[in-house]
């Protein structure tokens, strides 16, 4: 085994025995302001050693046709309720349309045909679940990159935010709608996706449809599913719960990087 490959494990099995002690914690631990300080501080350092050892730029491994996964398994919400993406859903998602803004010079929008003639990647990569699974899949979509930069960030733009179309839990102060934030600098990486294809087919409702992101160097969590809107913040402390996501607000770890 080569060093960065001995480093990633590392990195990978340090984050995932994080990850796993917030799953496994009951919602009185999770709560604790102890525990979530140890946690964080765990967090910041893998954080640091990411970068350190892997780097930012560094690519995720892809791999070979032969290797994608029979059945992948979709996790989470499978299929929103909600009026609006049911719709959309039975038009073919014709009349969707991805809203870019916030801190941002030109806020825009695009139909799904203009996403598709958007520069694009295709990449065969893992996925990783902070549940203990991993399965292989060929992914097509947008490079996030280049939709910011004809968005143009301003300066303080330090968090790009997806928010979605599913709803994994009704709570009085609406912090059951899903969302989700990465670092600017994460967002450029090239295999930042926003997927609409997956193993050489319309991306299918379980797995996110029409979009989702694809963000090959950190867990499975952090890629949300039916993105409808894309905005840069400076700060994500005053939405949801004010950890950065969904998942996050619920005791994960936000960076969850591998």
């Amino acid at each position: 085994m080569t060093a960065p490959t001995t480093r990633r494990a590392w990195l990978r099995g340090g984050l995932t025995a994080a990850a796993g002690l917030a799953v496994a914690s009951c919602d009185k631990l999770t709560q604790s302001p102890q525990v979530n300080a140890t946690l964080d501080g765990a967090e910041a350092l893998n954080r640091r050693l990411h970068g350190l050892f892997v780097g930012r730029s560094a690519l995720a491994r892809e791999y070979d046709r032969s290797a994608i996964s029979p059945d992948f398994r979709a996790n989470g919400t499978t299929n929103p309720d909600s009026e609006e993406y049911q719709a959309l859903a039975a038009d073919g998602f014709a009349d969707w349309r991805l809203q870019i803004g916030g801190l941002v010079e030109r806020p825009f929008s695009l139909s799904l045909a203009e996403l598709r003639a958007a520069p694009s990647r295709s990449q065969i990569t893992r996925h990783d679940c902070v549940e203990g699974w991993s399965s292989i899949a060929q992914w097509r979509g947008a490079r996030l990159g280049p939709l910011l930069d004809q968005a143009g960030l301003k300066p303080q733009a330090r968090y790009i935010a997806f928010f979605c179309a599913d709803t994994l839990e009704l709570t009085l102060d609406g912090s059951g709608d899903y969302y989700e934030t990465i670092a600017v600098a994460d967002a450029f990486h090239p295999q930042t996706i926003l997927a609409y294809e997956m193993n050489d087919a319309a991306l299918p409702v379980a797995h996110g449809a029409p979009v989702r992101l694809r963000l090959e160097r950190q867990l499975g969590y952090k890629m949300a599913k039916y993105v409808m809107r894309i905005e840069a913040i400076e700060s994500f402390e005053n939405l949801g719960r004010g950890r950065g996501g969904y998942w996050e607000d619920r005791g994960y770890q936000w960076y969850a990087g591998i």
